[in-house]
């Protein structure tokens, strides 16, 4: 039966039987669902096979052959660390009932994750976005005034809605911007933002301010400085107005700003001061984001993409 199974590559019944009894105890210990229970034995099967065609057994695996087996594994980093955190509950299970004296799978390394990419919007989604308030009324035109100054800068939510009226140069085209730590930096917008931010100091600030005194550059309807999950909810709710189905956030524009940048050309060194990260290397996920982007547009459009 041995030797069938390993040139076959097949589950032996007792490898079968010793997956159903592990999940039967999950299934009584943590009620987990029936998905749940599923992928565990689609994970346990799948290595119990492996192990067959290279001359190995489920319950007696070594060390050498996880690592192996996690190391022909192909797919996203996700699911192969995912494998490896089934491989392990079931190696633990046994060591704890007593079946075997060691883990094998305790010291093998997950593979590195990575960063999720940014989800940025396409130009198009931004510009439903931006249009989606009513500017003609004062909250509107606030509205559309700071998802434009958004974009143009790539602030984060906390530097926008703290943003001083005084921080504004019209003039210059430039924020002066208190970022993370304290760092102070100047911010270049273009004349679109520019041409939103005065429409709304001249037609709809004072509106909204009344006589209430307030620093903050686009006042929340009381006349004081908004907080970031009021704007949130704000994005949120233009958003669907634009049309735009997925589930997007203030620093959302943020991505979108960074991106189309350097789709466009920009340097990376350039995105990483204007965003005010301290480190090259948090800015350079943009590039893979970029990246993706093209291969899109290249399978899109190219006669044998």
């Amino acid at each position: 039966m041995r030797e069938s199974a390993a040139q076959a590559g097949v589950l032996t019944a007792c490898e079968a039987a010793l997956i159903a009894t592990y999940l039967d105890a999950l299934w009584m210990e943590r009620g987990l669902t029936r998905n749940t229970l599923l992928a565990y034995r689609r994970d346990l099967e799948h290595l119990a096979r492996w192990l067959n065609r290279h001359g190995g057994e489920l319950k007696r695996a070594s060390r050498v052959q996880l690592t192996e087996y996690i190391a022909e594994q192909e797919g996203p980093p996700r699911t192969v660390a995912r494998r490896l955190s089934s491989i392990r509950q079931f190696y633990q299970y046994q060591v704890r009932e007593g079946r075997l004296m060691r883990d094998p799978s305790a010291q093998i390394h997950s593979p590195k994750l990575g960063r999720p990419l940014p989800g940025a919007l396409s130009e198009a989604q931004v510009m439903a976005l931006i249009a989606a308030p009513d500017i003609e009324t004062p909250l509107g035109l606030r509205d559309r005034a700071m998802m434009e100054m958004l974009y143009a800068t790539g602030l984060r939510v906390s530097e926008l809605v703290g943003l001083p009226a005084g921080a504004v140069n019209l003039n210059q085209g430039v924020l002066r911007v208190l970022g993370k730590g304290g760092k102070e930096r100047l911010v270049p917008f273009g004349q679109e933002a520019g041409h939103w931010w005065q429409r709304f100091i001249q037609q709809g600030r004072t509106l909204i301010v009344g006589a209430h005194p307030c620093q903050a550059a686009f006042p929340s309807k009381r006349g004081g400085a908004m907080s970031r999950q009021a704007f949130w909810q704000l994005i949120k709710r233009y958003a669907a107005a634009a049309g735009i189905e997925r589930s997007i956030s203030p620093h959302t524009l943020r991505h979108s700003f960074a991106t189309h940048l350097l789709n466009h050309g920009a340097d990376l060194r350039v995105i990483q001061l204007l965003l005010g990260h301290s480190d090259l290397s948090t800015t350079q996920i943009y590039t893979e984001v970029a990246r993706a982007r093209l291969a899109q547009l290249h399978a899109a459009h190219h006669p044998r993409g």
